[in-house]
């Protein structure tokens, strides 16, 4: 039991460790963010919807007040009588000189219905510069001008972005939900950045028209529950790279319930050690407190136990307060629920080793590893 305890203490301090280095990743990069100075091409912004989900109206809005000189919004859904074309004939009223193109197509070659919701909106897009981005995606005015200065670099081929988290109710869940996206994912995705990681991260993608038709177009991506993540190898495989726009917008968190909240971290948690195992299992050194409470039970409550514990709880609160300030948002978690937060996020990377079906929008899919094609792809862009 004594060297187990230990074990779980030299696991909280790798935590605590990983804990004070996020707030540093998140204020370099927000401050790391020249004026944009280069060429504004059209863009056209793909924005794939589901319904009337929480906040919406918010985020559309979001997108229709660009500060850019010349785009395009094309919204898509796949029935008629989905709820969310209530919602953006309300926002095309508030922003009447937006260019909004409108998409309905029930057509669905392939099993990934956002895909597919994809394949049907391209023809709809005017412009040769794609940006695919989330319906719960919410932007800064200069959104678009930083994806346009982060493609513009040379051998870029497709730019994402990270993304902090917005929850859409006052409720724990919400919190506990956002949490995981701005405390947790959003410095782990700049560290896995300064590491050399180059991911394609769905919330946002863009890429031109000729670099999406070289990998083979929406077509290549219908079956995979990981889209993102297969389009972005796919751009690697030709020799391009994945750039990082300096911009942080934030992604809705929906749930009010704790379990709707837990199946839908299982489905990012089972889609992630698919596709990066070692990376998904170390990802349970980020929880200090989680551990912290395991060297305390293993100990029998030893005085060096309990202050580790303590010491990593004021690393959490400290760190979670940090980047909410780098990042100009308001705190949503409270430091009493912080051992909540990383037991649950244990729960989950536990339980996505318990099976590979996930629930999504509906349908239950099953998370594979994707394949690319057996030959590797020449590039001939310069």
């Amino acid at each position: 039991m004594v060297l187990l305890a230990l074990l779980a203490a030299l696991l909280t301090t790798i935590g605590l460790t990983l804990t004070l280095a996020g707030p540093a990743l998140v204020r370099g990069f927000v401050a790391d963010r020249p004026p944009v100075d280069a060429p504004l091409p059209a863009i056209s912004v793909l924005k794939p919807l589901y319904r009337d989900e929480a906040l919406l109206e918010q985020a559309l809005g979001t997108i229709c007040a660009q500060d850019y000189p010349c785009y395009q919004v094309v919204v898509g859904v796949q029935q008629p009588d989905d709820p969310a074309l209530a919602v953006v004939d309300r926002v095309r009223r508030r922003y009447p000189a937006c260019d909004i193109a409108v998409v309905v197509d029930n057509t669905s070659p392939g099993s990934n219905r956002k895909v597919a919701n994809l394949e049907n909106m391209l023809a709809a897009a005017k412009h040769d510069v794609l940006v695919i981005a989330d319906s719960d995606v919410h932007a800064a005015p200069d959104y678009l001008r930083r994806i346009a200065a982060a493609l513009a670099e040379p051998r870029t081929g497709l730019v994402t972005t990270v993304y902090s988290g917005l929850p859409a109710s006052g409720s724990l869940t919400g919190a506990l939900g956002a949490s995981a996206i701005t405390h947790g994912f959003l410095p782990g995705a700049l560290m896995a950045r300064a590491l050399g990681r180059q991911d394609a991260l769905g919330a946002t993608m863009a890429l031109r028209r000729e670099t999406l038709a070289a990998v083979g177009g929406f077509a290549a991506l219908r079956d995979h529950l990981a889209d993102d993540n297969v389009l972005g190898r796919r751009v690697r495989a030709r020799g391009l790279a994945i750039g990082m726009a300096a911009t942080v917008p934030a992604t809705t968190v929906p749930e009010t319930r704790l379990a709707d909240l837990f199946r839908h971290e299982l489905r990012w948690g089972r889609t992630i050690r698919t596709l990066a195992p070692i990376a998904f299992a170390a990802s349970v050194l980020q929880y200090p407190l989680a551990w912290g409470l395991v060297a305390v039970g293993l100990s029998g409550g030893e005085e060096w136990a309990i202050a580790l514990f303590g010491a990593a709880w004021i690393a959490r609160a400290w760190a979670m307060a940090a980047i909410d300030h780098a990042l100009g948002t308001r705190p949503v978690l409270r430091p009493w629920h912080m051992p909540l937060r990383d037991l649950m996020s244990i729960a989950v990377v536990a339980a996505s080793y318990m099976g590979s079906r996930v629930e999504w929008r509906g349908q239950n899919m099953r998370v594979g590893t994707p394949r690319l094609p057996a030959e590797p792809l020449g590039i001939e862009q310069a």
